[in-house]
């Protein structure tokens, strides 16, 4: 990968290079826990989601950072990034003390459709910059002004490739509208290809991850590549929209993560997103960047060698909880605690590999092929 980034052009990594080396790097007066990304800002282990209930979002973003998050996590496909934008501005919360993820959808994929896609994000959110934006999907879907272009009631599949979209989205780096990019729904070997063809290396991956779908091995390997994990649905089969698992019970309400909550005053579901930022943290070898040209490394690593500052350094692991009442808002925030190794072992041994979110085929996409929870 290095020799592959070494062939790319000086003057283009100098301008990304200068441009991540201006960033933030954590939020000022947040005393929740921030984790490193690997342009050098820091991104809020616990966020905020907005996925679903589109015309609460702006009284529910505003509540959030009331409470104290400053994490806030949209889409373009949810429809949610105008009631963010509300809802920043009813919370006079300064736009600089805010992290926002938002995401470019599918029917967008073309290279020559991705800026304007990032545009239209920026008016709806009303900012002049995205902290982290994701490519929702690795698939495409034909080009079109609908969200979901159908014909004979299916999806009209697109043909433009995940590399050459990802390739337009860097240059959204470089123009400063994006302070990082990243993917979401991502195989190992679909990332592995963007890797070896791409050259900024992803900040971010946001995928279906919980106690009962642990993928273990594929955290590992974000870990080995620098790559920071966002959780999305860290509560499983809570979300009713998920009709897999049925006969589970509520992910929130397994006996071991009521057991655990007990012993620290909290719920179920507090102790899972607990479970998730101590996962992005409960590794102490030197961390090794072997993807990143010199260019993208941590600004913090001046060593001769890939090696991050601190033996303790994680690109580690976010959780995206999301809610629109109150009292919700409020409990989840609280998940941000520190959980005894014993407890995370206990957690640990959950693992069902159990995925409940996969669209392939209603998309025409064979989505996790070689992850756990890959059903035939």
């Amino acid at each position: 990968m290095l020799s592959s980034c070494g062939r790319q052009s000086s003057s283009r990594l100098g301008q990304i290079s200068r441009h991540i080396g201006h960033q933030r790097r954590s939020l000022v007066g947040y005393t929740k826990t921030q984790l490193p990304l690997n342009t050098g800002t820091e991104i809020p282990a616990l966020g905020f989601g907005t996925w679903q209930d589109k015309g609460a979002q702006e009284d529910a973003v505003a509540e959030a950072l009331k409470v104290g998050y400053r994490h806030i996590d949209t889409a373009r496909v949810y429809g949610t990034e105008p009631g963010v934008a509300k809802g920043v501005e009813k919370s006079n919360i300064p736009r600089s003390d805010i992290f926002i993820t938002t995401k470019l959808w599918n029917n967008s994929h073309h290279p020559d459709d991705v800026e304007k896609a990032c545009d239209a994000s920026l008016k709806d959110l009303q900012t002049d910059y995205i902290d982290l934006y994701l490519m929702h999907w690795p698939s495409p879907f034909a080009r079109s002004d609908k969200l979901m272009p159908k014909k004979d009631d299916k999806i009209v599949a697109g043909d433009s490739d995940f590399v050459d979209t990802y390739k337009a989205m860097e240059k959204l780096v470089e123009s400063g509208k994006c302070r990082a990019i990243g993917v979401s729904n991502f195989s190992k070997a679909e990332l592995e290809r963007l890797l070896k063809e791409t050259s900024i290396v992803p900040a971010a991956h946001q995928i279906e991850l919980h106690p009962y779908l642990i993928q273990a091995d594929f955290a590992e390997w974000h870990k080995s590549k620098g790559i920071h994990i966002t959780q999305y649905s860290p509560f499983g089969n809570s979300n009713p929209i998920y009709d897999k698992g049925e006969n589970l019970g509520k992910f929130i309400d397994d006996p071991v993560l009521k057991d655990i909550g007990r012993k620290y005053s909290k719920s179920g579901a507090q102790v899972a997103l607990a479970w998730g930022i101590a996962k992005g943290k409960s590794f102490s070898n030197c961390k090794y960047l072997s993807v990143l040209p010199v260019s993208f490394r941590h600004p913090h690593n001046t060593s001769s060698g890939r090696c991050l500052s601190s033996p303790d350094s994680s690109t580690g692991r976010s959780v995206i909880p999301k809610s629109k009442t109150p009292s919700r808002i409020k409990a989840n925030f609280e998940g941000d605690f520190k959980l005894d190794a014993e407890d995370i072992h206990k957690i640990d041994g959950l693992d069902k590999k159990m995925r409940f979110n996969d669209p392939s085929e209603s998309f025409g996409w064979n989505f996790y092929a070689d992850l756990d929870g890959k059903q035939a």
